[in-house]
């Protein structure tokens, strides 16, 4: 295998899969099962570049920032490529489409909120975090959840994505949320049929 071709560890420390060294990886393919390939293969890696940074948004800019959060995906300096803003674009509708991002704000196409992992899993992580630090039927503010003392799988997590994580939780009884003047909170409970 050449060199170029070989795997490679960003400055993060994550491992770029070697298609990332082919310069029409760059280049938005045009025959159909060409890009369907091509952009399954951008998918798995935005997705698991956000999940190895904890990246929870993809903005269309982030494909022209030098030294950016996304650099290390978005350019490839050993073959002076880089993702243009039109094929994020179409990466990024294509990902919204499929479920695996959502506009954020709503009514845009600019800003995807990144689904690393599902809502649905959201909730299940919320949930055994609230219950492995004690926290049933205490009523928590979203920003003691999202910025706690001490990090959790929960830091930084956007409060659009848990707001949805919340709603699920409370649809099967674990989670009420509690609308206050100051952005609100939740409290959890163990779900039914346990202590």
């Amino acid at each position: 295998m050449s060199k170029s071709l070989q795997k490679q560890t960003t400055a993060s420390g994550f491992i770029l899969p070697s298609i990332h060294a082919l310069p029409p990886f760059f280049t938005l393919q045009l025959h159909p099962p060409s890009q369907a390939s091509q952009t399954a293969h951008w998918t798995r890696l935005i997705l698991s570049y956000a999940r190895h940074r904890r990246l929870f948004t993809l903005r269309l800019e982030d494909a022209e920032v030098p030294g950016g959060e996304w650099d290390e995906i978005f350019h490839n300096s050993r073959i002076n490529r880089r993702l243009k803003p039109t094929h994020l674009a179409f990466l990024l509708s294509t990902m919204v489409e499929q479920g695996q991002a959502i506009w954020d704000p709503p009514k845009q196409n600019r800003v995807v909120l990144l689904h690393w992992r599902l809502p649905e899993e959201w909730a299940e992580v919320l949930h055994e975090w609230a219950t492995s630090t004690g926290q049933l039927n205490t009523i928590l503010t979203f920003y003691e959840i999202t910025d706690p003392p001490i990090d959790s799988a929960m830091s930084g997590i956007p409060t659009s994505l848990l707001r949805r994580a919340i709603s699920i939780l409370s649809k099967t009884g674990r989670a009420q949320i509690i609308e206050g003047a100051e952005g609100g909170g939740v409290r959890f409970f163990a779900p039914s049929g346990k202590p």
